[in-house]
Formats: structure tokens, C-alpha cells, sequence
């Protein structure tokens, strides 16, 4: 079973009203964290940066305005399947970018298949359960040799 996510997405950075350039981004999930996701901006020059924030901000900001704080995210129209907004903040400062709606969709459709939205806490619990056996299992290994 796939355990994570991946795709590639060209967003705009908008420096400016009047500068713009296209960025590759990395839109990564994966089922050990199913809350999260990824995204790493490969902006020219720099290393890369990977922030992790809410799927779900990411979800409801398709649709409607979304988030306070460090991430915002929220439809650059009012065409659901046109572009989707996304600022990401520090201090004061603060970065913002522009991806078309498809590719975005397309991700989140695909970490629904993986961990089905609603059921993050079940795989977390699973998670924990398999651990403690896991280290149960080593414990008892461990004084029986």
C-alpha cells in the first residue's frame, strides 16, 4: 500500500502587482502525519523551502477564504475552478502565490483515496497501537536472549 503523496505544481510568486515568476512546488502527503501537508518552493537561488500546514486549510481555502495567521489560503476569484491564493507569512514578512485549481484538486482528491478525510484520528491511533506492540515485542525478545 502507497503510503504517501507527491506531485509537482507551477505556481506564480507574486512579488509584486507588476512582478510575477513561475516556481515548481512540491505538494507532498503523507499517511503518517494525515493532517498535514507539504509544500516545497523551489525559488531560483535559494534552497529549497517546505512549509507543512492543515489539509484541510487546504481544502476549505479552494473554495472559500481560509486560515489566520502564518497561511492563508483562499480562491483568487469567484470561479471555483480558477486559481487558488496562497500567503505564507512571517513577521512581517510574507510571500504569496498563485496556482491554478486542478492541480490542487486533483492532489487533494488523491490523499482522500490514501486516508479518506474524517479518518485522520483512526490511522493515528493505529499508529500508536502498532508501536506500543512493536516495543512490546523487542522488550520480550530483548530478556528472553
Amino acid at each position: 500500500m502507497r503510503e504517501s503523496v507527491q506531485a509537482e505544481v507551477m505556481m506564480s510568486f507574486l512579488v509584486s502587482e507588476d512582478l510575477s515568476f513561475r516556481i515548481p512546488v512540491e505538494l507532498g502527503y503523507e499517511a503518517c502525519d494525515p493532517y498535514a501537508v507539504r509544500l516545497t518552493f523551489h525559488l531560483p537561488g535559494d534552497a529549497p523551502v517546505t512549509w507543512a500546514f492543515g489539509r484541510e486549510l487546504l481544502i476549505d481555502g479552494v473554495g472559500r477564504p481560509c486560515g489566520e495567521g502564518d497561511v492563508r489560503v483562499s480562491p483568487a476569484g469567484s470561479d471555483l475552478l480558477g486559481d487558488v491564493l496562497i500567503r505564507l507569512q512571517v513577521g512581517g514578512d510574507q510571500a504569496l502565490f498563485r496556482s491554478s485549481t486542478a492541480p490542487i484538486i486533483a492532489f487533494l482528491d488523491r490523499t482522500d483515496k490514501l486516508v479518506p478525510l474524517g479518518q485522520e484520528a483512526a490511522l493515528a491511533d493505529f499508529d500508536t497501537h502498532l508501536d506500543e506492540a512493536l516495543d512490546r515485542i523487542l522488550a520480550e525478545e530483548q530478556s528472553a536472549g
